[in-house]
């Protein structure tokens, strides 16, 4: 039984690794026993990062590499392939706000920002395709792999003042049911490609959001709360197991899925 929800050996590929929750996934996939290659197009957290990661495992590199520029995800997968023979499983952490792209209480949705929006919409939806292109040809040759994308609840419901990212993780979500529909009929049962919609984590790029100067909760705080039957903030780690499932031999029969970890948000209605 143990060995069905096992990831250890597998090649992984993960993007966004310098980030937070790249960096949390990163981590247990080595304390699991995966080999780890993490990149990210900053050197400087991806090394550190990397680093971090060996006093987990010996079976970790950090390549840098652009998710917006297939060429730097080949050349990724071309070195990975190299040294590991294989990649098994691609964790597109790569994504992100700008807070050009949001629209705030006092601002009008004509005034947002343009250039900000694209390069949101980019890096959330594109910086989800083209890994997928690249390194899912890969796993189509092998005819076995795994993509975990990141949705989010902006995908699932509007949220007020994310429009740039909400659009792109609602298209981040139909392109993981389409690719695992393309995969599973054109390669075969053994290529999957799922995707999680986190629910509401406290972290740098939303703390100004959710939490005043003074600790408290904001407004916006509050109304997620009342939201959530669990009624907390998730804890980054508690995303881990989840992603590690979707990649375990337990999950054989699962593709196309988004799978909630939200406390509960997407099911309650609010009465």
């Amino acid at each position: 039984m143990d060995n069905l929800f096992s990831i250890a050996g597998k090649v992984t590929i993960i993007t966004g690794a310098g980030g937070v929750l790249g960096g949390s996934i990163a981590a247990s996939f080595v304390k699991a026993g995966a080999k780890v290659a993490a990149t990210d197009i900053r050197r400087e957290p991806l090394d550190a990062r990397v680093e971090e990661l060996k006093a987990y495992g010996s079976d970790v590199i950090g390549i840098t590499g652009n998710v917006l520029d297939p060429d730097s995800i080949r050349q990724l997968a071309d070195e990975v392939v190299k040294k590991w023979g294989r990649i098994d499983i691609l964790l597109n952490i790569a994504g992100g706000n700008m807070p050009g792209a949001t629209v705030n209480p006092d601002q009008h949705f004509y005034n947002m920002n343009i250039a900000d929006w694209e390069k949101v919409t980019a890096l959330n939806l594109n910086g989800t395709v083209y890994p997928s292109m690249v390194i899912g040809e890969v796993m189509a040759r092998q005819k076995q792999g795994c993509i975990i994308n990141v949705s989010s609840m902006a995908a699932i419901a509007a949220l007020t003042r994310v429009a740039g990212y909400s659009v792109a993780k609602a298209g981040v979500s139909n392109f993981t049911q389409w690719l695992a529909t393309e995969m599973a009929q054109k390669y075969g049962e053994g290529v999957r490609v799922n995707a999680i919609a986190p629910g509401f984590f406290i972290g740098d790029q939303n703390r100004a959001l959710l939490i005043n100067p003074d600790g408290s909760l904001t407004e916006r705080s509050l109304k997620i709360l009342a939201k959530t039957p669990m009624g907390r903030f998730g804890d980054i780690n508690e995303l881990n197991g989840a992603v590690q499932f979707l990649c375990s031999e337990a999950a054989g029969f699962i593709t196309g899925v988004v799978l909630p970890i939200d406390g509960g948000f997407s099911a309650y209605c609010g009465v």
